[in-house]
């Protein structure tokens, strides 16, 4: 069985993390990756207290394991969710979209483990002087906003530069990627769309057969030009607009954001194949089945555990 400093850490059986998605990672799905034995995870995504504290309590009726809410830094909403998690006692927080450096000493005081998402060693550096207990490399192979290094390139990097653990993030999909990230050196991974198509995932049936019908060519990065809203989804009618609209003559930074407000609601909630933002990894076209989310885990670790113990055969 494979296990990790991570595994002590956060009192889980796999170490695994399940991607807060936002309109997708809610309390059900979060409490059936906890379950599973992974450590899944609330996405505060937009909203406010009183959305992420109804999930919250969803999760908590649902599972007694530990589980984890993700904060985006740039939701207005931020300063009330960085509260509630402590109110609550939530025992993981993640962050994305920022430092959150602002909220670290009341977390750590409230006692809990903050890992932050990072997309570069200067930032994985600075998180770790603030006092996050491990970080998350995320590459850009991912699916939602990303940066610019792969995860190949900037999982290494960022396990030389910091002394806490790393968990690898963005293109892993199967026991393969879990492999490859712990001989990068990673402690434990985190996974998006593979748990899109979980039985347990609420999200829109639409949105699972973009991601089961994906292949490799399947996703498209849109928001380059302005630097800011720099985000990986599957190509469809949303896509191409967007894309003709950013790079129009007259494009501007406030323009183009405007583009897509709504976009993730009308996929992940509606299902609108033509004017949603259907956000998904690079990996979609290794997903090709819906599974409950602790079949998927079981999988992968089954997987990588064999590849694993394999490895010397390619070593004499």
């Amino acid at each position: 069985m494979i296990k990790s400093p991570i595994c002590d850490m956060l009192k889980i059986k796999y170490p695994i993390f399940q991607g807060g998605m936002a309109w997708i990672a809610d309390g059900k799905l979060a409490a059936a990756v906890s379950n599973g034995g992974g450590l899944g995870i609330i996405s505060a995504m937009n909203a406010g207290a009183d959305y992420l504290k109804g999930q919250i309590d969803i999760a908590r009726s649902l599972t007694d394991k530990p589980f984890g809410v993700n904060i985006m830094l740039m939701s207005p909403y931020a300063d009330e969710v960085a509260e509630i998690v402590v109110s609550e006692r939530v025992p993981v927080v993640t962050t994305g979209a920022g430092n959150p450096s602002k909220y670290m000493q009341s977390w750590l005081e409230a006692g809990i483990t903050v890992i932050p998402v990072v997309a570069s060693v200067a930032m994985a550096k600075r998180v770790e002087r603030s006092g996050a207990a491990a970080v998350i490399a995320e590459g850009e192979e991912s699916g939602g906003h990303i940066g610019e290094l792969t995860t190949m390139a900037i999982v290494p990097q960022v396990c030389d530069a910091v002394s806490i653990p790393v968990i690898a993030a963005g293109g892993i999909a199967d026991g393969r990627g879990v492999a490859a990230s712990f001989m990068l050196g990673a402690a434990g991974v985190q996974l998006g769309t593979r748990f899109l198509v979980a039985k347990e995932c609420s999200v829109h049936q639409n949105y699972k057969e973009m991601v089961l019908k994906a292949n490799d060519i399947s996703t498209v990065v849109t928001g380059k030009r302005f630097g800011w809203n720099t985000c990986r989804s599957i190509k469809n009618n949303f896509t191409r607009n967007f894309s003709k609209e950013e790079y129009a003559p007259d494009a501007t930074a406030e323009k183009i954001a405007l583009l897509g407000v709504g976009a993730l609601r009308l996929a992940a909630v509606e299902g609108d194949k033509q004017n949603g933002c259907f956000l998904a990894g690079q990996i979609s076209g290794l997903v090709n089945k819906e599974q409950t989310a602790a079949e998927i885990i079981k999988e992968i670790f089954d997987e990588a555990e064999a590849l694993l113990k394999g490895a010397n055969s390619w070593v004499k």
